[in-house]
């Protein structure tokens, strides 16, 4: 796992509990340390790998830089330098015809950088202020989602033109309802948190109306589930995460000093992580064992780890069982491994 901190560290864990004990603390495998010369600066915002390699992962920074690494090495292989303040970045997991980074930073303007050649290949114009998220779509590889402190969500394809293929509406065009400055906005505040779920088919946009809303990503429609209010004083990118592969799906989002757990298509509130003692900043799953992991401003990360389900026997049925046999998402069983770093 890659981690990236407020003190421009960046670190490499080892997720595997080779103790099989319960709780366990990850080992720090390497890190790029405050020694060490291709350091960033300021607050590391972003970090992932590159999608279909591990001997590779970026960075981007406060400090106006992106950077791209070289695992074995831990060297910068190379840096896109921007005028201004970097929020978020993204590579999309399914491309196989592009190599385009999206970047989003304090210009309106959201930035395409283009690992092959090493330069800024060309930019998208359409938002009025910051933008706080970029995220690709995992079901088209041209299509871009970006959300800006301008109040709106715009939809991209990076083919064209123009660019733009739609700006996300609240109000779904009804604009009886809405004054002319709050058309095609998508929330009534920053929106600053971004997340396709696993089959591209939805998005979902956080604003700091304390309003989260869940996107058809084909049509732009608004699709009016109510989460109730999703707390967010997050001044920068809030990064959330959805389940994969779970029936329902799920939200983890983070709620001040905790992670709270939606419902994707009927927004009812599960249970609140906790665990935290301060600011949770962000969230991000591991489908294949289906960990949680969040991170925080008390500088730990934790691991959230749903109850394992008993085994039953198949000619049980499912209605007879006592509640401990039921999917423990259901039961607020999730549980952390407290000492996780």
């Amino acid at each position: 796992m890659l981690s990236g901190g407020s003190d421009g560290v960046i670190v490499l864990y080892d997720l595997e509990n080779l103790s099989r004990k319960p709780s366990y603390t990850c080992k720090a495998l390497c890190s790029v340390g405050r020694s060490h010369p291709d350091v960033h600066r300021f607050s590391v915002e972003t970090v992932q790998w590159y999608p279909h390699d591990t001997g590779m992962f970026t960075s981007s920074s406060f400090d106006k830089t992106l950077k791209i690494w070289d695992t074995q090495t831990l060297q910068a292989a190379d840096v896109f330098h921007f005028e201004g303040t970097v929020y978020s970045h993204h590579m999309s997991p399914v491309a196989t015809k592009h190599c385009l980074i999206a970047v989003g930073t304090k210009s309106p303007q959201v930035q395409l950088c283009d690992l092959k050649s090493g330069s800024c290949s060309h930019i998208l114009q359409g938002h009025r202020q910051e933008v706080l998220a970029v995220s690709w779509s995992p079901r088209h590889e041209y299509v871009l989602a970006t959300a800006s402190a301008d109040n709106r969500v715009k939809l991209w394809d990076v083919r064209r033109a123009s660019g733009c293929l739609t700006t996300l509406d609240q109000h779904n065009g009804e604009k009886s309802k809405a004054s002319s400055e709050a058309a095609n906005t998508a929330h009534n505040g920053r929106v600053n948190g971004l997340c396709y779920t696993h089959d591209g088919l939805h998005l979902l946009t956080i604003g700091t109306d304390d309003r989260m809303r869940l996107w058809n990503s084909s049509t732009g429609e608004n699709t009016l589930v109510n989460y109730g209010k999703v707390c967010n004083e997050s001044r920068k990118g809030l990064k959330f995460t959805v389940s994969c592969g779970c029936n329902p799906e799920f939200a983890f989002v983070p709620y001040g000093s905790t992670v709270a757990v939606y419902t994707v298509f009927t927004g009812e509130l599960i249970t609140m992580l906790r665990g935290h003692y301060s600011t949770v900043y962000c969230c991000v799953l591991q489908p294949n064992f289906q960990e949680l992991y969040s991170g925080s401003k008390d500088c730990n990360i934790l691991a959230w780890i749903p109850s394992l389900r008993e085994s039953v026997p198949d000619d049980i049925p499912e209605k007879s069982l006592p509640q401990q046999h039921l999917n423990p998402a259901y039961e607020d069983a999730w549980s952390s491994s407290e000492d996780e770093s």
